[in-house]
């Protein structure tokens, strides 16, 4: 079907062509036109006796209606092309990419999942952690970093479903990959708290209230956990090492990774969902 209908868009883009820049042509449409009247009108004239009258009245009508028609064609072919033109392209192009993928999706950096990764997730479903216990939120070194993490909500139970177990597939795999214990540091974020967040200026966050995928439970900030105790800045070169190992493999889940961006948050990561997030 995709080969005729190529066929048959260049078959009549080419005689339109012709009747457009060969004037011949188009006389040669016309005379056969008229010819073809002609004869119409000569049969019917020689048919049967006893309507003689009625089939060469009938015969010069129509004669004279085609011969019209050739006139017609002759005087208006510019824009009897166009119309041609504009009314056999747009269906034909239509039908030639009807079988490719178009508008496949809004967001542009979303990540394929890695074949083994998809075979893992359509396994069993993975249990969150344990909680830790509040004071390893609230030491010195943690504080330093995140001087807000104390009222983060770390609650799996608010974050999308299919997020929670990417992400926890992810533990999964830096634990028995790389031997890196993993912990969640925030997941939902309220539209307050974003805002707030916000104020405190660009280097936390350039998001506002609903700009943020942590409002729909689609995003988590993450650490590592060492000896009992988080792990969050990147100077420590354990712990950048781990972000290599995290964002690889969040990526292999088909997660965002905010280690990536210009303003780089190595424990970020995400769910893009498409239609989402304002922008």
């Amino acid at each position: 079907m995709f080969l005729f209908s190529v066929l048959l868009f260049f078959v009549v883009t080419c005689f339109c062509a012709w009747l457009l820049l060969f004037p011949a042509g188009r006389d040669v449409i016309v005379q056969s036109l008229d010819a073809m009247s002609r004869r119409i009108g000569r049969q019917m004239r020689g048919g049967y006796r006893q309507g003689v009258q009625q089939a060469a009245g009938v015969g010069r009508e129509a004669g004279g209606a085609v011969r019209c028609s050739a006139q017609f064609v002759k005087r208006r072919y510019p824009l009897l092309l166009a119309v041609g033109v504009l009314l056999t392209v747009p269906p034909l192009l239509a039908l030639m990419l009807s079988g490719r993928s178009m508008l496949s999706g809004f967001d542009s950096d979303t990540h394929a999942i890695n074949d083994q990764i998809a075979g893992l997730l359509q396994g069993e479903q993975l249990s969150a952690p344990a909680p830790l216990p509040p004071l390893a939120f609230t030491t010195a070194e943690v504080t330093l970093v995140r001087p807000m993490l104390d009222s983060a909500n770390r609650n799996w139970q608010l974050l999308d479903p299919a997020f929670a177990q990417r992400l926890l597939l992810v533990f999964k795999i830096m634990k028995e990959r790389h031997g890196y214990d993993m912990a969640i540091l925030e997941g939902y974020r309220s539209p307050e708290r974003q805002n707030a967040l916000a104020a405190a200026g660009p280097s936390v966050t350039n998001a506002k209230a609903f700009q943020s995928y942590h409002q729909f439970g689609l995003a988590a900030d993450c650490a590592f956990l060492r000896e009992g105790k988080l792990v969050i800045s990147e100077k420590d070169p354990w712990a950048m090492r781990g972000y290599q190992f995290y964002g690889a493999a969040a990526e292999a889940a088909g997660l965002t990774w905010g280690g990536r961006w210009a303003m780089m948050d190595f424990g970020h990561t995400e769910l893009r969902v498409p239609g989402t997030v304002k922008k």
